[in-house]
Parts: structure tokens; C-alpha cells; sequence
């Protein structure tokens, strides 16, 4: 997973830190050209450690914790160790699993809860696969088979309104029906051309339980604006 990935190599990065406590980091003499080398390695490895640190599911991290086992791992105090390397690493998988699997489980109640109101709203239609969509202006051209092209602008957003992506303000994205994921590949079979749709697409018709980005965690339903532009003919 990307997330762990990234935290072992901030972790390998972070031995690079010499630190003991709070008060040694307040402490530190920078009374040699090594001391203020080791000094500035510590500053630029620990503002990127914190930042991945940020970046991890769950709570925040017991900082205090975490300095107390890179101490002890940095003096290699093995009879000051709570838990072997080899069992640190195992904990370490089991925990952001745990807590990716919960945070996965959340996002999807959340989605299914929204769309089962969001279904009883005027103007709002829901398809036998679950796709809802509303019209905001219905065009007149034809409608887009799956091995058709198309140009569209369009905006995405998250289910708390976070825009993810979007083309409005640029050139409108062109791409294949069957292209794309499977809410938008049907979807765009409804429009006539020169319309302009609300789409709100369940996980299992978008990116499901892999997720896609940061941003697109693991069973996030999407909600996208779309104006069907053009069919691009070849």
C-alpha cells in the first residue's frame, strides 16, 4: 500500500535523527561543523517525517512514543527494546491495516447512507445499478454509445465537497465511454449531447476498494458535474 510504503521510507530517513529526548533537542550545541551538518539533517528529515506522519491513517502518533524507539533503536539497546525489529515491523502492518479496513468501512456507510437520502430528493433518479443522477439542462444531440469518444468539462467532488478534480478553467478532457469508470461509462450513455448532468456515483461503480488517490480513499462515493460537450467523431 502506498500509505506504508511511504512510512518505511520516512522511518529509514528518520534514523538519520539523533535524538534522545525533548530535552536533548532543546539542548543541542552546535559547536563544530558536524554538530551543525548533523543538526541540519535532523531539521529537513524531521519536517518530512512529520509531514508523512500526517499522512497515516488513525490517530495522531504518540511523538514521545516514537522518539523513545528510534532512541532506542539509534543506541541499538536491544535490552531496552518493548518489541523486536521483526515484531515492530509486523505491528506496524497489522495496525495500518486494521486501521485502513475501519476507515474504509466508515466511508462506505457514509456513502450509502447519503445516497439512500439523496434518493428521495426531487429532480433525483437512480438507475437499476445504483447510479443517481439529475438533470440540470438536457440537450438535444445524440446520445454516446461505449465506443464512442467524448468531450467534456467536468468537476468532481468528494462527499464532504472536496474538489478532487476538475477541467473547469482549462481545456475540456476527451476521452473513450468505456474508458473511464463505470458510473461515468454509463452515465454518459444517458446524456444527449449538449447536456449537463449531476452524476453521484457509488464506490462500487468508481473506484470500489482500492480507492484512487489521497484524496480517493478506499470506497468513497463521487459526486461529478458533467456537460457533455461533443461526441468527438474519428
Amino acid at each position: 500500500m502506498k500509505r506504508i510504503s511511504v512510512f518505511f521510507a520516512a522511518a529509514i530517513v528518520a534514523l538519520s535523527l539523533s535524538v534522545t529526548s525533548c530535552d536533548s533537542v532543546r539542548s543541542a550545541k552546535l559547536n563544530t561543523d558536524v554538530d551543525s551538518a548533523s543538526y541540519a539533517i535532523g531539521v529537513v528529515n524531521g519536517f518530512g517525517f512529520k509531514q508523512n506522519l500526517e499522512t497515516l491513517p488513525g490517530d495522531p502518533v504518540n511523538v514521545e512514543a516514537l522518539i523513545a524507539g528510534m532512541a532506542t533503536g539509534l543506541h541499538g539497546d536491544s535490552a531496552a527494546l518493548k518489541m523486536s525489529v521483526e515484531d515492530a515491523q509486523a505491528y506496524i502492518q497489522e495496525y495500518l491495516n486494521k486501521v485502513q479496513t475501519r476507515e474504509s468501512e466508515k466511508t462506505k456507510e457514509e456513502g450509502v447512507a447519503f445516497l439512500e437520502e439523496n434518493k428521495t430528493k426531487s429532480g433525483v433518479i437512480t438507475t437499476e445499478s445504483g447510479l443517481q443522477y439529475q438533470v440540470i439542462t438536457e440537450g438535444t444531440g445524440e446520445k454516446p454509445l461505449a465506443t464512442d469518444q467524448v468531450k467534456v468539462h467536468y468537476s468532481g467532488t468528494l462527499l464532504d465537497g472536496t474538489v478532487f478534480d476538475t477541467s473547469i478553467g482549462g481545456e475540456p478532457a476527451v476521452f473513450g465511454v468505456s474508458q473511464v469508470i463505470p458510473g461515468w461509462t454509463e452515465g454518459l450513455q444517458i446524456m444527449p449531447t449538449g447536456s449537463k448532468y449531476i452524476f453521484w456515483i457509488p464506490s462500487e461503480l468508481a473506484y470500489g476498494e482500492r480507492g484512487a488517490s489521497r484524496d480517493i480513499k478506499p470506497n468513497s462515493m463521487l459526486k461529478f458535474e458533467v456537460e457533455l460537450l461533443e461526441i468527438v467523431k474519428p
